[in-house]
């Protein structure tokens, strides 16, 4: 199994002396028999669609088939072009970028699953936010999804990124944890400061449940892609600036999977528990399905 610990990954890319996304592209060639030039015109093609979504959500009102959600991603980047947030206008963007790819998913908008769909906001979020910035080049970003892909392989073959094996922690945190690391790398970090970006964030995300109100990919989905869109590139920034994951990240990506294995049913994608079965998501749900299945005292 290609991948199977970041430990192997990382140790790799420092004995040969390349970076991550080289050696996923390496694995690429090898397994599918394509060639890097065929392989980083799909990756493109990705990254296409990733930037399509993050404009179309930030400077148009998407509004979700529900009618629950929309706008978000469009009013966050009006509020910070007027300059007056407390978060810098320029960072407070990525958060915009983050809502909008979620509220085009919630549209049935096209979108790129990274790793689900339900936490497809984070990476384009953050390398669109880095395109953006001017720091670098388009070329650069599409090679930094393949950092990304390792990193989320490592995490499905070592963990889960499934929400209803896992909760939330399993969908958000991952794709928290490879857009930091991503992003380490794509600023010229080492394996280690790498590895310690993922441990980093995914540490932060520990234990976070998966509660969609009403079953449905948009409450509180959506807002948990904006707000740990940052995340990611704080957990990133730390990482550069030296700061470590004392629990190595293997370890931490091996106890999101039992943290998730120890969540109730009704905790993980259910639609049931948490902020899925409070008062006001109880009567959600009625409303759009005209029932209602709130079911106590569920564990498992």
């Amino acid at each position: 199994m290609a991948f199977s610990s970041l430990n192997e990954l990382l140790t790799r890319a420092t004995t040969e002396q390349k970076k991550v996304y080289e050696i996923m592209l390496e694995t690429e060639e090898n397994q599918t028999g394509e060639t890097r030039t065929q392989l980083m015109t799909k990756m493109a093609f990705q990254f296409d669609v990733m930037e399509e979504a993050v404009r179309k959500g930030t400077y148009t009102q998407v509004e979700s088939k529900s009618g629950l959600t929309g706008g978000d991603g469009y009013r966050v980047q009006q509020y910070a072009e007027r300059g007056h947030s407390f978060v810098a206008p320029e960072t407070l963007t990525v958060i915009a970028n983050a809502l909008a790819v979620s509220e085009v998913n919630a549209s049935m908008g096209r979108i790129v699953a990274t790793p689900t769909a339900g936490s497809a906001g984070i990476l384009p979020a953050v390398l669109v936010h880095c395109l953006d910035s001017g720091r670098f080049a388009r070329n650069e970003l599409v090679e930094a999804l393949f950092t990304a892909s390792a990193l989320g392989l490592v995490i499905a073959n070592s963990s889960s990124i499934s929400g209803a094996e896992g909760g939330c922690q399993a969908e958000i945190g991952s794709a928290t944890a490879m857009a930091a690391g991503t992003l380490v790398e794509l600023a010229g970090g080492s394996p280690e400061q790498v590895g310690n970006a993922v441990g980093l964030a995914m540490k932060n995300s520990l234990g976070l449940v998966c509660d969609p109100v009403a079953g449905l990919v948009e409450i509180p989905c959506i807002i948990r892609n904006g707000l740990h869109a940052l995340t990611a590139e704080a957990a990133a920034d730390m990482a550069l600036a030296g700061v470590k994951s004392i629990i190595p990240p293997d370890e931490v990506i091996k106890v999101m999977h039992e943290v998730g294995q120890n969540m109730p049913v009704s905790l993980r994608e259910t639609g049931i528990g948490g902020l899925a079965g409070t008062p006001t998501g109880e009567r959600i749900k009625k409303e759009i399905f005209g029932y209602s299945q709130r079911m106590e005292g569920i564990s498992e």
